[in-house]
């Protein structure tokens, strides 16, 4: 167990990732492997196709996992609990109802001793391939689209961390696992994020239309299409 400092939990808050119990919970992880959660997603938000909630879900959620990269990189730790503690509940942002991730701060641990590859592993076999499949169980949408609802927010934080002095060496490292086929082996027979790529640094990928699918954040009430979006 690590104790997260201030900076760590703001930087949670900005991808909707809050340290504390929901006001209004939905459900959890692990209730999302068992049920059709869609329905309550469509709810909250005003959604009306399942794809298009399935879609907005991985988004929300990869705010979350994304983080991942950036608190084990930058202060050696990660959130390793499991799926029964991790909670979702809505929660006004910005002036529309939303679905937000709600996590126990008790549940980083340190990783300066665990190997790099191995928390790669961890957060793509173990963290966002279940989800998809969850998600796959209840709704059409593609494998792909779910993958690139997180890439999105990798890219990002590959940019700022691959520019940052004290975590530059560390982020490449990761980078170059990420774009290793094997680490994708049971997911893919490819790496999905080097193709995402398209052999191009994350920085230079910015404000582009980097995305081959469309999330259909045009489609959720409030939202607009998004930065990546290939149809535009």
């Amino acid at each position: 167990m690590t104790t997260l400092t201030n900076d760590q939990i703001r930087q949670l808050n900005m991808y909707s990732t809050y340290v504390s119990q929901p006001k209004h919970p939905l459900f959890t992880l692990e209730q999302l492997h068992q049920v059709d959660i869609l329905p309550v997603i469509k709810t909250v938000t005003g959604i009306d196709k399942d794809a298009v909630a399935a879609s907005y879900f991985m988004r929300r959620y990869g705010m979350f996992v994304s983080t991942q990269f950036v608190i084990f990189i930058t202060y050696e730790e990660m959130w390793m609990g499991k799926a029964n503690q991790v909670q979702f509940g809505a929660i006004n942002e910005y002036g529309n109802m939303s679905v937000s991730t709600f996590i126990s701060p008790i549940d980083y641990q340190d990783t300066s001793s665990i190997p790099p590859k191995e928390l790669v592993h961890h957060i793509l076999h173990e963290q966002i391939q279940p989800m998809i499949h969850a998600l796959r169980n209840y709704s059409s949408v593609s494998p792909l689209t779910l993958w690139e609802n997180v890439f999105g927010f990798m890219l990002w934080h590959f940019h700022v961390m691959l520019n940052t002095t004290s975590t530059t060496e560390m982020a490449r490292e990761v980078l170059d696992l990420l774009k290793e086929d094997d680490m994708w082996t049971g997911i893919s027979s490819h790496s999905l994020f080097a193709t995402y790529l398209k052999g191009s640094e994350p920085s230079l990928l910015l404000n582009t239309k980097i995305r081959t699918t469309c999330c259909f954040s045009k489609d959720v009430p409030g939202l607009q299409a998004c930065g990546f979006c290939p149809l535009l």
